[in-house]
């Protein structure tokens, strides 16, 4: 005989107490597990949105990053004119030519002191990132000490304002615009003439080229091209997304492995809670045990039936826990990344898999965490159950 669910809900509602403070802390638990999550995807999301599918980025062989990659002028000019490279309607190379450095900033409020990526552009630039708009003010006018401010710095840092001037390489530079990045790494940085932000560096080098291809399926002959040319074998390609991706695994898994560790301390404390509260169940129940087992239930039912109370409990709070972790998504924060060592803005991000993953992870809880307490209550000994008042 088989004991029925109705069985295992009254149970659960007839100790609301207790089941309502093994649920919190399971919430808690699952709440945390899918935002350390969400927070992981967050960056994700961000930086491999940063980069399109059909553009390829070219920099110094063994650069971590924009910020240490070096091409000269000329190779640079070279590789704009490889044949894999889409031209624009005037027949110009569809590439832009960048230099990326890294400047201080004061942050409103706390006045504490920020990264904040400079990215020198040429006037391609914004063709090949569309996602990049302008929200505020006009784009900067190229031969001039202009600039603009992705939607970040502008909420985030002081003197970041429309017809503000900032100081960087011993010179300042007026605000024209602000951008929306539509939630890319482009809303932390400051874009400006590539060749001004290089005077003003005395940097002689580009960072890196940045080309649309003419089709995705041509970057594998563009990467040979570059190989195999003497000229430009020093340097190497990667699709920008793919790029990107790289960008954001330091940090990514920095945060998820972090929080994974908080997470199973937290949730070692959610299971013994659950335990005890189960234990608890089995002491309370001993007679009502001692007479469905004299009914005819076997083992394995009592067993099954107090293993999927705690299962549907765990899975309750994994289910309360997901749709608190829900609201993170309104939430922006803004820290160092360690792959460009400047202020990156991201948010919580939500997924089908997450969710999953989560609920996954409080049924594993609920099995821990039951599993010896439904033993116990399946091995009572019929006549001694019977006899407990």
């Amino acid at each position: 005989m088989k004991i029925p669910f109705s069985y295992t809900w009254r149970s659960l509602w007839a100790r609301r107490l207790t089941t309502a403070l093994t649920l919190t802390g399971l919430t808690l638990v699952a709440f945390v597990f899918a935002a350390v999550l969400m927070l992981s995807r967050g960056v994700e999301n961000t930086m491999i949105e940063t980069g399109s599918p059909e553009n390829a980025i070219i920099l110094r062989k063994s650069a971590s990053s924009e910020l240490v990659s070096q091409i000269d002028r000329e190779h640079a000019n070279i590789m704009k004119t490889f044949p894999e490279v889409a031209l624009l309607p005037d027949g110009k190379p569809f590439a832009s030519t960048e230099t990326f450095v890294v400047i201080n900033m004061r942050k409103r409020g706390s006045n504490d002191m920020g990264n904040i990526s400079v990215r020198g552009v040429s006037p391609e630039a914004k063709e090949l990132r569309p996602q990049v708009t302008l929200k505020e003010g006009r784009w900067f006018t190229f031969g001039t000490q202009e600039v603009v401010i992705g939607t970040s710095i502008n909420e985030q840092f002081q003197n970041a304002s429309i017809g503000d001037r900032i100081a960087f390489g011993g010179t300042f530079w007026t605000i024209v615009g602000v951008v929306d990045g539509q939630g890319t790494a482009f809303d932390s940085e400051v874009w400006g003439d590539a060749n001004q932000i290089m005077a003003a560096f005395n940097r002689p080098v580009y960072s890196i080229v940045l080309l649309r291809l003419r089709s995705a399926e041509e970057f594998d002959a563009l990467k040979l091209r570059i190989e195999q040319d003497p000229r430009t074998s020093y340097t190497e390609v990667k699709r920008e997304q793919v790029f990107y991706r790289e960008q954001s695994q330091a940090m990514s898994g920095f945060i998820k492995g972090l929080g994974l560790v908080v997470t199973v301390i937290f949730s070692i404390g959610a299971m013994i809670g659950a335990m005890i509260t189960m234990y608890a169940a089995v002491a309370n129940r001993t007679r009502e045990i001692g007479i469905r087992r004299a009914l005819g239930f076997r083992r394995r039912s009592v067993l099954s039936a107090f293993l999927i109370e705690s299962i549907l409990l765990s899975l309750i709070g994994g289910l309360f826990g997901v749709a608190l972790a829900s609201f993170m998504s309104l939430v922006k924060i803004s820290t160092t990344n360690f792959g460009t060592f400047s202020e990156l803005a991201f948010g919580f991000a939500l997924a089908p898999d997450i969710i999953v993953s989560t609920l996954i992870f409080a049924v594993v809880m609920g099995i821990v965490g039951g599993f010896l307490p439904a033993v116990r209550a399946s091995r009572l000994n019929i006549l001694t159950a019977l006899r407990s008042a």
